[in-house]
């Protein structure tokens, strides 16, 4: 008994050291995919500071004020808002612009993305843990904001432009993380790696200009190129490289502050912030454009979230990330205060001749990491929209079986190349560039001040006076970042501007079509009358086989199956009308994927199924599609038969949740082929053939994967059960001869106009942009992967 009685402190110590442990990997690999941009940044942060005006002031004492200013601005923006506060804001472990915003639609109903109105609630990770029962209380402000639709539009199009920021940071900085799901967020990769390349100049007198550009562009042409490999092998080598990179700076920084001016230490105080100002004046304002270099890449703490976890991104900033960089920015202003004249190469300048070039070789490697996030980060986000109905549609290549966030797109990806040679040479200054990456960063690091004011409210159930105090301090300091740096929208700030109005033009456009192009069908949807009265033949010839009617529609029957009858009068012998539903949820479970009804009488054969996913969830093309439908429809029959109600009584009943993993209840099941068989040679054995077949009714199938090797082989059962009720056993034999005759795939080939009485900008928006944009995207059965032999198109026009 003593020793049942002591094991069970063991077992806890042993569980303790495996979390540790396991928090402890991921603390280690977020370096390599979180911190690259934010660990880099001291390589220009002093001489973008000093590129102005406040050239002018080369003294001791403003440098003191500026290292007092990075550091308190680095202990108030990174340290207190993301590490401390907005990390707790996660979506089901999600972060980013996106995840705040579908927190907001769930809890304060404010989207106004089409196809977001039923049945979301019925998912278990609708809302916040703790919040389920505070989000049917209606405030003043939270009524409000559902009223007014002009205000949820202006809430969707500040997301919108945060995420365009986002994208246009990706261009100015091809930058870090690399883990998909999720991702999306600020870090630098142009502005990194052109910096450290210039480091050359400082001891290779010989290079000229023209050859550090053409570097810097092989350099970014490589790291393009290598992004269809994935970024979960890269991942876990480039942290290493980050941390020797901090471990070096932080040593240098400790050695200069020791070996050049001691007495920095005093800069901590926020007495010399005070004095920096009274002693600059304006210039001194001007000069926080620079100064908020220290902290792009901040955002991508909260924007990678989804990869690691809330625990491990803090003990790697607490632990490592802030020490390292405090110590290097210290050190490099007390080099400054003693060697004022090298402000233009401080960073290298400060580096101690003996390890210059290790240093340099370091600061290389590190810039390329941090050219690696924002590439990532702009696929999440991008997947992000796509799935919320505000991005066109694109090839997106799931990179890991085991991490779903971890995508690539092709189309983005060259895209960005482009655009980042075109800033590159263009420019060919980091001071410009860092005046575009500065406004890009804080302008995303604003936005998410704003939409957690409203977080706070919403989802955190706080007063509105704790949101106000969020708002009113971090807001300010962040909008003075912002407006020193709006400043220099001449010097380059006008780029991320250029950029993020051409990619929100294209995201709005394309919502404001769909959304046009979805409301049309919610308008012109078909009457369950007017079906009720055709009859069980629906008035149609009933050909065998399943047919699998697309339609964004949730409720009703699309206006493309009364056009399919008009045109062609026969339909198969079962109708499935098939919504692929995007939830403003990061994942759902499998065991909620599956929302399954019937639309009309049962003799109608008639049912509907709504697939969920959410915004981070992979539609995996090797998923058995069609045998999970089938099979989610006959436990629903069988569901439907045990319980009281019945959809007899109403034209288009209640719909239920069909648990993927729970197969009790029903008579059909997924088998291998080689047991199938088996059970076959056992039951004729004891049987006789026509008893077989009687009790025996299967669909054989041969799977194959994308490289033409043969998956496995199933096959699709009913066995004959006693207490089976005779009309539930009828339509599921009617259920397993329509698979067997096969399945078709029937979608609108729609085309949208606006109509002859629409405004000039409709008709540019509709007739052009979001024609144009349709042609050039991916067709929509390629990508809801439908097999094009079993295809068949509907061709409507909707006028909007």
């Amino acid at each position: 008994m003593d020793r049942e009685i002591g094991s069970a402190p063991d077992e806890q110590r042993v569980c303790w050291r495996t979390n540790c442990k396991h928090l402890l990997l991921l603390a280690y690999q977020s370096f390599g995919v979180v911190y690259g941009d934010l660990s880099t940044s001291p390589i220009y942060v002093y001489t973008s500071s000093f590129s102005g005006r406040l050239n002018l002031y080369q003294d001791e004492q403003t440098v003191f004020g500026m290292f007092s200013l990075i550091f308190w601005t680095f202990t108030i923006i990174p340290l207190l808002k993301y590490v401390i506060i907005v990390l707790g804001a996660d979506d089901n472990g999600e972060g980013g612009t996106f995840a705040l915003y579908s927190l907001l639609c769930r809890h304060a109903k404010l989207s106004l993305l089409p196809n977001q109105q039923s049945a979301d609630e019925e998912l278990s990770t609708y809302y916040r843990d703790g919040y389920i029962s505070q989000s049917t209380i209606h405030s003043p402000l939270k009524r409000f904001l559902e009223k007014h639709k002009r205000l949820r539009t202006c809430l969707l199009l500040i997301v919108l432009f945060g995420a365009c920021m986002v994208i246009g940071d990706g261009v100015l900085t091809p930058a870090i993380s690399g883990i998909m799901a999720y991702i999306m967020i600020l870090n630098f990769g142009y502005i990194a790696v052109l910096s450290s390349i210039s480091g050359l100049r400082v001891r290779a007198k010989g290079l000229l200009d023209g050859e550090v550009l053409v570097i810097s562009c092989v350099v970014l042409v490589g790291l393009f190129a290598l992004q269809h490999k994935g970024t979960q092998r890269v991942a876990f080598v480039f942290a290493p490289v980050v941390i020797i990179w901090l471990l070096c700076i932080a040593a240098i920084g400790l050695y200069n502050t020791i070996y050049w001016n001691p007495r920095i230490f005093h800069a901590l105080s926020p007495h010399y912030i005070v004095k920096f100002f009274e002693h600059t004046g304006k210039d001194g304002w001007i000069s926080l454009g620079g100064i908020l270099l220290s902290i792009t890449g901040t955002e991508a703490m909260f924007a990678d979230l989804g990869h690691f976890n809330e625990a491990s991104i803090r003990v790697a900033f607490i632990s490592v990330i802030y020490p390292c960089l405090i110590l290097q920015y210290m050190g490099q202003a007390a080099f400054l205060s003693k060697n004022i004249s090298d402000v233009s190469i401080s960073f290298f300048g400060s580096i101690p001749e003996p390890v210059f070039w290790p240093v340099f070789v370091i600061s290389t490697l590190a810039a390329i990491v941090a050219s690696q996030s924002v590439i990532s980060a702009t696929f999440s986000i991008v997947k992000q929209c796509h799935s919320l109905g505000c991005f066109p549609r694109v090839k997106i290549v799931h990179t890991s079986r085991w991490v779903n966030g971890q995508i690539y797109i092709p189309e983005i990806n060259w895209i960005l190349m482009v655009l980042c040679l075109a800033v590159t040479l263009g420019f060919r200054d980091t001071t410009l560039i860092g005046n575009a990456y500065g406004i890009a960063s804080m302008t995303v690091m604003f936005v998410t001040t704003w939409l957690m004011a409203l977080v706070v409210i919403f989802v955190w159930q706080k007063n509105v006076l704790s949101a106000l105090l969020f708002l009113v301090f971090f807001g300010f300091i962040e909008g003075a970042f912002l407006s020193s740096s709006l400043i220099k929208v001449p010097q380059g700030g006008w780029v991320p501007f250029v950029l993020s109005f051409i990619f929100m033009v294209i995201m709005y456009v394309w919502h404001y079509g769909t959304r046009s192009k979805y409301l049309f069908d919610l308008q012109n949807k078909v009457s369950m009358k007017w079906i009720l009265t055709l009859g069980p033949s629906l008035g149609i010839v009933r050909v065998p086989g399943i047919g699998l009617v697309y339609t964004e529609l949730v409720t009703g029957v699309p206006a493309i199956f009364s056009h399919f009858v008009t045109n062609l009068p026969a339909f198969h012998q079962v109708l499935l009308f098939v919504c692929v539903k995007s939830v403003p949820v990061p994942h759902v479970a499998p065991d909620e994927r599956f929302l399954v009804g019937r639309i009309g009488p049962r003799a109608y054969r008639m049912y509907r199924c709504i697939i969920r996913y959410g915004y981070k969830d992979v539609q995996k093309d090797e998923d058995n599609f069609e045998n999970q439908l089938v099979l989610s429809i006959a436990k629903f029959i069988q569901m439907e038969s045990s319980s009281s109600g019945s959809c007899d009584t109403s034209p288009e009943g209640r719909m239920a949740v069909i648990r993927a993993t729970d197969t009790s209840g029903t008579s059909l099941v997924l088998r291998d082929t080689d047991e199938t068989e088996a059970n076959c040679n056992s039951t004729f054995t004891r049987s006789s053939k026509s008893e077989t077949l009687q009790s025996l009714q299967s669909i054989h199938e041969q799977e194959w994967t994308s490289v033409g090797r043969p998956r496995r082989r199933i096959r699709l059962e009913l066995s004959e059960e006693e207490n089976m009720d005779s009309e539930v056993k009828e339509e599921l034999m009617a259920l397993l001869e329509a698979k067997q005759a096969g399945v078709a795939y029937i979608m609108g080939h729609s085309y949208v106009k606006a109509r002859k009485t629409s405004s000039f900008l409709k008709k540019v928006a509709i007739d052009v942009a979001y024609s144009f944009l349709r042609k050039n995207c991916r067709g929509p059965a390629v990508a809801l992967n439908i097999p094009h032999i079993s295809l068949i198109e509907v061709g409507m026009i909707y006028y909007v």
